[in-house]
């Protein structure tokens, strides 16, 4: 054979292999067995090899990749894309005209061309919005001048008029004048608080996306304006509201919930901090530990509790710093003894949130607690020394796994704390080493305070319901929105949605996020009288749900309507 033969008689790739197994096979009519060992294949893939080119749907040598080739050719691809830019296209945009037109380009080479020639990037617009960008006619948000008597308005967010009864129950408009919320001369502080309540409740996770609201005359009407406000004012409206104004509005909510068989505070409150992650990177902000990233990284922290009974939250506070995180809590309990007159029942929280010296102050005004303590190596070592009858077994009447642990209780002294402190030992849970919980209830069976601190959870569950449902987290992006006004606002809306599940068979316990897809998420029309708006949802399959729980019979009176009547209709299925 002549030199350069063994390319064929030994081909090193792997398309080159298969090409020559099956030549033999099929030409030189080879067995497959020889053919096999001969390319190192089984005889199986031979045949396979075989029957997949008789069927064309073997590619032996790949196309070479797809793009512009030579100079004219991408000299006639900048000009197309040089074109397409100048007409507001976006890269994909670009990509995917190109492409269409029989010259496949990534978006990657569409921007290296544009930055060749100093084009910047388009600036953000809305994802359901293609080619060049929509602009809107100016519209200033105002009060209407008159009611529009006999008018149809669509409205796209109209299922967002079913928490409007639970708004009227806790007199929310009410609540917000008394709170010394800042107004405009064409706004009401309700007007402004309202519209973001509205974008809260309706999952708007960026302040800036509220223009996905704008178009929507119909949800503008209900809150009596002749369009919703533009994202500038809400932004720039968000930093002028004061803390006192939203500590304020919490309290009076907590009344009124109260009337509502809500926020009673009788099984005591789960308190927890919750990081949000900044994703700019000149903000002036401390770092603290992000746990959906396992690490510390530039934050706004925040506080939350939660009633135990109704699983609902009753407060928040946002950007603490790390020298005001220990005093929280004590903040949280003057914060309840100010909207109730009384001193907060138990309180429930992990091991980081505050200092044996606060744990003191709080037994000083009588405030029970409950926490865990760090399993230093002196406590283990007097615990493995306890014999086997040292040991409590009890049964946990509970929903899962671990419902027998072994409890060991002992009084014991704490530096920081003068009173001596209840230990309680907790094993057989799935840990190596025991639990160690420490309480100043002296009273309260330990299996009870067992149960009760592994119920804590609950407010790591409304807290994950809250990041899904009410995009919590979305606040710390760039976006310049005021963090403590945004925590206040997912405590209202978190307590209209609990309003609402409530009135639902079989939805009481419904979390935010099914609650929006069920229900919330729904378009219709507003058909308005002299003394009532009819909002006539369209068709979706929940609506037998709405039927049962009363709103097809609701004939409410909205009192920023003056009094007219919110009434709903239901297409026939």
């Amino acid at each position: 054979m002549r030199s350069g033969a063994e390319y064929f008689t030994d081909p090193s790739g792997s398309a080159q292999r298969r090409y020559e197994a099956l030549r033999a096979y099929f030409l030189e009519e080879l067995p497959a067995a020889e053919v096999a060992d001969r390319f190192a294949y089984s005889t199986a893939s031979v045949h396979q090899m075989a029957t997949q080119l008789r069927k064309g749907r073997l590619e032996l040598f790949a196309e070479s990749k797809p793009g512009p080739k030579g100079p004219r050719k991408a000299g006639n691809v900048r000009d197309r894309v040089l074109a397409l830019r100048a007409r507001d296209h976006s890269i994909t945009e670009i990509a995917a005209a190109l492409t269409g037109e029989g010259t496949p380009v990534s978006a990657q080479t569409v921007w290296k061309l544009l930055e060749a020639e100093g084009l910047p990037r388009l600036a953000r617009r809305d994802n359901t919005r293609r080619g060049t960008p929509h602009r809107l006619d100016p519209v200033k948000a105002a009060a209407s001048g008159s009611w529009p008597a006999g008018a149809m308005l669509p409205c796209d967010h109209a299922g967002l008029l079913l928490l409007f009864p639970a708004i009227a129950q806790l007199r929310l408009p009410d609540l917000i004048a008394a709170c010394d919320y800042p107004s405009t001369s064409q706004l009401s502080a309700w007007q402004s608080i309202g519209t973001l309540l509205l974008a809260k409740c309706g999952r708007i996770s960026r302040i800036h996306h509220i223009d996905a609201f704008t178009d929507d005359t119909g949800l503008g009407f209900t809150l009596g304006l002749t369009a919703l406000p533009k994202a500038t004012h809400l932004t720039s409206y968000s930093y002028r509201v004061r803390r006192d104004s939203n500590q304020q509005l919490l309290q009076l909510l907590v009344s009124e919930l109260q009337g509502h068989g809500l926020a009673s505070g009788t099984a005591g409150f789960n308190c927890d901090f919750h990081a949000i992650r900044h994703h700019g990177t000149d903000a002036v902000l401390e770092q603290h530990y992000v746990p959906a990233r396992s690490q510390r990284t530039r934050a706004v922290l925040t506080f939350f509790a939660q009633d135990h009974a109704s699983t609902e939250m009753v407060y928040a506070n946002a950007d603490i710093t790390t020298a005001e995180q220990p005093q929280e809590i004590i903040a949280f309990a003057d914060y309840w003894r100010d909207a109730t007159g009384a001193e907060v029942g138990l309180l429930v929280f992990d091991s980081q949130l505050t200092t044996y010296t606060v744990l003191d102050e709080l037994t000083a005004r009588g405030i029970r607690w409950l926490t865990l303590r760090k399993r230093g190596p002196k406590a283990l070592q007097a615990l493995d020394a306890l014999p086997a009858s040292a040991w409590q077994a009890v049964e946990i009447k509970r929903a899962g796994r671990y419902r027998r642990p072994h409890l060991h209780e002992d009084l014991i002294t704490l530096g920081g704390i003068n009173a001596r402190v209840r230990q309680i030992a907790v094993k057989n849970i799935g840990r190596d080493e025991p639990a160690l919980l420490i309480t100043n209830d002296l009273t309260t069976p330990a299996k009870d305070l067992f149960a009760r601190y592994a119920e804590r959870m609950l407010i790591e569950n409304e807290l994950d319901a809250s990041i899904a449902g009410f995009h919590l987290d979305a606040l710390s992006s760039g976006v310049p929105l005021n963090v403590d006004l945004d925590t206040t606002l997912t405590v209202v809306a978190g307590n209209l949605y609990r309003l609402l599940a409530r009135r639902l068979p079989r939805y009481q316990d419904a979390t935010p996020d099914k609650l929006w897809r069920h229900f919330l998420d729904a378009t219709g029309t507003l058909h308005i009288t002299g003394d009532h708006v009819t909002c006539a949802l369209n068709l979706r399959s929940n609506h037998p749900v709405l039927i049962q729980g009363g709103f097809a019979d609701l004939d409410l009176p909205i009192p920023w309507w003056q009094d007219r009547t919110l009434r709903f209709t239901f297409p026939p299925r």
